[in-house]
């Protein structure tokens, strides 16, 4: 029997659906759209009136929540006083440094004008955040939490909890921005901050809880939490802990972990966390508690968490954080890589197998205090950083690098630093897709953190006294931490590991603003030799120029 031939109708709705079909499968990641108005408002984080920097109202600022391989735009709306920048800690801007919004990368957006911000979260899952860049405004807040959630077909190692909080926790300074800034400008420190905040609130210890404090997080009887910790202070490490639960670590910034089960968590500067906690107690109200570790005055903030349905109030005695830096270093010790996890780049299921490769560059970072013409400045290497009125990376792109900035002024190998501090831009020459390992050695006596912009890189150890060759066989080469911060305790040496394979211009900075406002900071200059589109983006239409490259021409665009 003859089948009957198809209508022109009928053809035309199965060629319609074929199409349809290739479009979806060519389609791009989800894209978020956000408009942000930054202002400045009248709060009183720590209970004293103070300028607070606010996104669209807010205090913290919103949240930006996504998932693997998602699009982001940011269109940033200044109604500042001041030129301003964000840089979005942690997010590694594959090939695409032109986001990373640092004065090395990025001119800033002047008063009264917006600028947009576009950039894709490439193969990260986990916990970050954002905040200003420019000047001390971080000081000032405007700061907020990123989240980042696996696709869908990749399993979590653990199950779904009923819901999540964020928790931006840090000290604070009362003392407006240009106070603090006259201090820095005038060659002092800033010295002690005035408090410790949790989510823009201050949360004094009283000595009694008081009956009409409301409820920063609440939780079902019986169910778990994630809680996303972030240390977004300006100068200490601050240790987190709940009355009568205990947490499980499951991620440090963008690497599931061994599920390790602590009493308390040390979250040093610029570090995220995600935990998860049981909601396993009496119903009633308890205290989450956050204070600065390795202080002299320790300073401490609370919130309170609610059970549901709980009538009973917090217990009076608040759990005591930890003392001295060894039990810090013994907890990073046992924090450890979840090889049977599912996560995003790089493939922890055997295919990258970081310890089995052979470094080709070892550099040495060593910080260092030391006075300019009388002036407090921080080095490292004996170099001590300061941003041209040229961005680095546009200088470099537009190819006038030599009317700007030297590579290379400071040595892999720094020897004994002396007491000599330089002041300039400091941009190191690294080879693309070179596997490099870094050693921070800290003659200090105070706890030093580290950020590296564009990478996740394997902590692989963190030991006292000082680095040599032979310190290799303390490594851990099989299942160190993927992340994107680095501590180093006083008189100790750590070392990183990582491949150089993400063309761009990224910086190198102390956790502690102080410290990076006054130099202690360095870019890395990661050029692919073919300056091939296939490697690294093109200089975005819309970019802001400035500097000499501001009515230059531009050049010729990098092609595959």
């Amino acid at each position: 029997m003859a089948h009957p031939k198809p209508s022109s109708s009928s053809l035309f709705s199965l060629l319609l659906f074929v199409a349809l079909l290739l479009r979806t499968a060519r389609a791009e990641d989800p894209y978020h759209f956000h408009t942000w108005d930054v202002k400045y408002a009248t709060l009183s984080p720590l209970g004293t009136p103070q300028k607070i920097i606010t996104i669209n109202d807010q205090f913290p600022g919103p949240r930006l929540n996504g998932t693997s391989n998602n699009n982001i735009v940011v269109n940033v709306f200044n109604h500042l006083e001041e030129p301003l920048l964000f840089t979005w800690n942690g997010i590694q801007q594959r090939k695409n440094s032109w986001q990373e919004g640092l004065p090395g990368t990025n001119c800033p957006i002047p008063p009264g004008t917006n600028m947009t911000y576009k950039f894709q979260v490439k193969d990260q899952i986990g916990s970050y955040y954002y905040y200003p860049s420019t000047s001390l405004h971080r000081a000032a807040g405007g700061y907020g939490p990123i989240t980042v959630h696996s696709r869908e077909l990749i399993p979590v190692p653990y199950d779904f909890p009923e819901a999540e909080h964020v928790v931006l926790v840090g000290d604070w300074y009362t003392k407006p921005i240009p106070d603090l800034t006259k201090v820095l400008d005038s060659g002092r420190s800033l010295g002690r901050p005035e408090g410790v905040i949790i989510n823009g609130k201050g949360g004094k210890i009283e000595s009694n809880p008081n009956p009409k404090e409301e409820p920063m997080f609440t939780m079902l009887p019986g169910k778990t939490y994630r809680y996303r910790f972030c240390n977004v202070g300006m100068k200490n490490s601050i240790n987190v802990r709940f009355q009568k639960h205990s947490i499980k670590l499951v991620e440090i910034e963008g690497s599931h972990t061994v599920q390790n089960i602590y009493d308390s968590l040390d979250v040093h500067l610029g570090q995220c966390y995600a935990v998860l906690v049981t909601a396993d107690q009496k119903p009633g109200d308890y205290y989450l508690i956050a204070s600065t570790r390795f202080t002299k005055e320790v300073l401490t903030a609370r919130a309170l968490v609610r059970y549901v349905g709980g009538k009973s109030p917090p217990a009076a005695e608040m759990p005591k954080a930890p003392v001295g830096w060894a039990w810090s270093l013994n907890q990073f010790r046992s924090q450890r890589w979840n090889l049977t996890a599912s996560a995003a780049r790089p493939n922890p299921q055997g295919s990258y197998h970081y310890g089995k490769i052979n470094i080709t560059r070892t550099i040495k970072i060593m910080n260092t205090a030391g006075a300019v013409d009388g002036k407090l400045r921080y080095a490292i290497n004996g170099l001590s950083h300061v941003n041209p009125e040229t961005p680095l990376k546009l200088a470099e792109y537009f190819r006038v690098a030599d009317k700007v900035f030297k590579y290379n002024l400071i040595k892999d190998d720094p020897g004994q630093v002396g007491e000599t501090i330089t002041i300039a831009p400091d941009v190191v020459n690294a080879t693309y897709r070179n596997f490099v390992e870094i050693i921070f050695e800290n003659p200090e006596k105070s706890v030093q953190t580290w950020h590296l912009a564009g990478y996740s890189f394997f902590s692989v150890a963190i030991e006292p006294g000082k680095w040599t060759p032979e310190k290799r066989s303390n490594y851990n080469l099989l299942d160190a931490v993927s992340r994107n911060t680095i501590q180093v305790y006083p008189g100790c040496w750590a070392a990183i590991m990582m491949t150089m394979d993400n063309a761009g211009m990224w910086n190198l900075r102390a956790g502690s603003t102080e410290r990076a406002y006054l130099g202690q900071q360095l870019y890395f200059s990661v050029l692919s030799p073919e300056l091939s589109l296939r490697d690294e983006y093109n200089l975005p239409d819309d970019q802001l120029l400035c500097g000499i490259v501001k009515d230059m021409p531009r050049p010729k665009l990098y092609t595959i």
